[in-house]
């Protein structure tokens, strides 16, 4: 039972991570590593990958809900068991109405194909034909149809949002709704768009999900607005508003989900394809949705805000008081509470007053003195038990805080 408690778990945990990083979350990648190592997700962050969108065929839609998760459930092991001889594999629902399976080559793959010079041609072929034994499976066990779009190889994670956007203007654009059909988006030469001025400044750091995170609204608002400027200068076509809808939408969607909102319930052009084809229509059409939009989910976020604020300054407390750690900063306490590291520290100090950096050297301090006082542990024990590579550091750390150093502290 706590075997299947755990997977569980981690199942419900990775599909989060994924959907932060198809979204466009941007994680280093030492940090990414450990999730996947924690979740135990055996992939690679060193390895270019390819990104099958999954859509399930009329067969399905006149089941419950129960049921189609079943499916959805059967047809992520039929995978698993299938692309595992030649792929890593990471399976999931994706934040839009589809499912996602992520591969890329296994060590077993790379040793049989890895010098060859067709490389990247054995590779796709690789993947066509389980791609084609997967189809026939999932008909055969499951008695109905699967459509595919399969995205063209990625370094992943960098590319994962482009990958994720270019297959949903596939799939909503193309009307690709044949039953049983596999789009391949290279072979059809579907890239990402041409990075005309519009998109280089969507793109420019800081990203709309950099501001966003560290609410900064007016800021995003000017970016917003400075994009659609620059569309109106440049010759753009559908695809190209597509491309910047989508960008948006899914920026908006991360910071919902991270405020405990559904994007959904906020405004309800976000994930129905049909609605989203009368806003994409025109360059200003689109603008007055999107700051609409945007003007719609500070709002939200800002109601609950203080709620939310004194739930995160609880959390903070909870993790610097049981954390004994060598990782303890910002950073680590920001990931911990999926919030911006400026936002939290912003949120910290107007909260009680007092910078987070120096809150954790307090608590740092008060820990040091409790060892000192307490235990017989050597300086160089508590040195290293409370993070710090330096006891020299440490001791003039003590020294500012107290006004003397640990051996002086103790010998009085």
């Amino acid at each position: 039972m706590l075997m299947y408690n755990r997977k569980a778990s981690y199942s419900v945990l990775s599909a989060n991570l994924m959907h932060d990083l198809l979204l466009g979350r941007v994680m280093s990648e030492r940090a990414l590593a450990a999730k996947l190592a924690e979740y135990e997700i055996a992939f690679d962050t060193e390895t270019q990958a390819a990104m099958l969108m999954i859509q399930l065929g009329k067969h399905y839609t006149a089941m419950d809900h129960h049921s189609i998760t079943l499916m959805e459930y059967a047809i992520g092991n039929i995978a698993e068991e299938l692309f595992k001889e030649s792929f890593r594999v990471w399976f999931c629902k994706a934040p839009h109405d589809c499912l996602i399976l992520l591969v890329e080559p296994n060590a077993q793959m790379q040793q049989l194909i890895g010098l060859s010079e067709q490389y990247e041609t054995l590779r796709q072929q690789t993947l066509k034909d389980i791609i084609d034994s997967f189809r026939a499976s999932v008909s055969n066990y499951l008695k109905g149809d699967i459509s595919l779009i399969v995205t063209e190889w990625f370094a992943f994670p960098e590319g994962l949002p482009a990958a994720y956007r270019s297959g949903l203007s596939s799939m909503f654009l193309a009307a690709h709704n044949e039953a049983g059909s596999v789009l391949f988006l290279e072979d059809k030469h579907i890239q990402e768009r041409v990075a005309i001025k519009s998109l280089e400044s969507l793109y420019r750091p800081p990203t709309l999900i950099h501001l966003l995170e560290s609410k900064q609204w007016a800021t995003a608002r000017e970016k917003i607005t400075d994009v659609f400027r620059d569309m109106e200068s440049a010759r753009f076509s559908r695809e190209h508003l597509y491309e910047v809808f989508l960008s948006i939408t899914n920026a908006f969607m991360y910071i919902a989900h991270k405020g405990g909102q559904f994007i959904s319930q906020i405004d309800q052009y976000a994930l129905d394809p049909l609605l989203t084809q009368s806003i994409i229509v025109s360059n200003d059409r689109l603008q007055d949705w999107a700051l609409d939009m945007l003007g719609k989910l500070e709002k939200e976020l800002s109601e609950s805000d203080q709620y939310t604020k004194s739930y995160v300054i609880k959390q903070v407390h909870e993790l610097v008081g049981n954390h004994t750690g060598h990782d303890l900063s910002v950073k680590t306490i920001a990931d911990h509470v999926y919030l911006h590291p400026v936002y939290l520290s912003k949120v910290y100090k107007a909260e009680t007053g007092e910078g987070l950096g120096d809150y954790i050297i307090r608590m740092r301090m008060e820990r040091a003195l409790y060892l000192l006082k307490n235990t017989n542990k050597k300086i160089y024990e508590i040195t290293t038990e409370l993070g710090y590579q330096n006891p020299q550091y440490f001791s003039k750390m003590f020294k500012k805080h107290y006004g003397m150093t640990p051996n002086e502290f103790r010998d009085g």
